[in-house]
């Protein structure tokens, strides 16, 4: 089964896996954004870096964290989203918008690539804020080693009394679709032992999970390559399948 649903991903033809990392390093060309229809549309959450020199929101003049893995991560994942599952996915599109936006309250789920390097000013704070009491759910992704400390210390900004609860196995997200059967992950590229932390309602994880931070991990490293042959194909299935989960939980709670 894990198997076949990978051969479901390579609908764009088999590509070498150092053209897609070439790909990568490039400054992406970004798409406009598309209209609210009712169907499930990924959204990619932007951000600033405060630290550069330019007003062009790169960092080395190349790269964009918040970017890392688009259009290919997301494009994978809705496909394998739309072919599992019954969810009315967009495929071909997604939308990048700022925490300030008021169109994200119109999309049920956001993610953020390198927390580590985000830096929101008041109204991103407040704008997540809002967001996630409203009934809005964020993944945060593709973070490792000390860019912990800056995202706990953001997320503090945000949610002033909420802390990061580590998640357990029996945590209903890990069977929302997949029973996912261990959580002992590894870093794609740097062998840590994964991390999954959880922002609860009333720090109680027996409610609402309003936010998911994968730790030492990049899923959608995994999602983005899993056409090229990168990575083991059961380790880029692990990684669809958390990924699943978590969308199919935020539809349907």
């Amino acid at each position: 089964m894990c198997r076949l649903l990978l051969a479901s991903v390579c609908f764009s033809g088999l590509l070498g896996a150092s053209t897609a990392q070439a790909q990568r390093r490039r400054a992406p060309e970004f798409e406009p954004n598309v209209a609210y229809d009712g169907r499930f549309t990924w959204v990619r959450v932007k951000y600033m870096l405060p630290d550069l020199s330019s007003g062009s929101g790169f960092r080395g003049g190349r790269d964009l964290p918040w970017s890392h893995d688009y259009p290919r991560g997301e494009r994978n994942f809705t496909k394998i989203l739309s072919t599992l599952s019954t969810a009315r996915v967009r495929l071909g599109s997604s939308n990048i918008l700022t925490l300030d936006d008021p169109e994200l309250g119109k999309f049920p789920v956001a993610y953020m690539a390198e927390p580590g390097f985000w830096r929101p000013n008041d109204k991103e704070v407040l704008g997540l804020r809002n967001y996630l009491a409203k009934g809005g759910f964020i993944i945060f992704d593709d973070f490792a080693g000390q860019h912990w400390l800056n995202f706990e210390s953001q997320m503090r900004r945000v949610l002033p009394n909420a802390r990061a609860i580590p998640m357990e196995l029996t945590h209903p997200v890990f069977d929302a679709f997949y029973k996912v059967k261990t959580l002992a992950y590894t870093h794609p590229y740097y062998g840590l032992k994964s991390e999954f932390y959880g922002y609860f309602e009333d720090n109680d994880p027996k409610k609402r999970l309003l936010a998911i931070a994968n730790y030492n991990n990049d899923l959608s490293e995994m999602w983005e390559f899993s056409d090229v042959g990168m990575f083991p194909v059961d380790l880029s299935n692990e990684a669809y399948k958390l990924g699943v989960n978590y969308i199919i939980y935020a539809l349907t709670r």
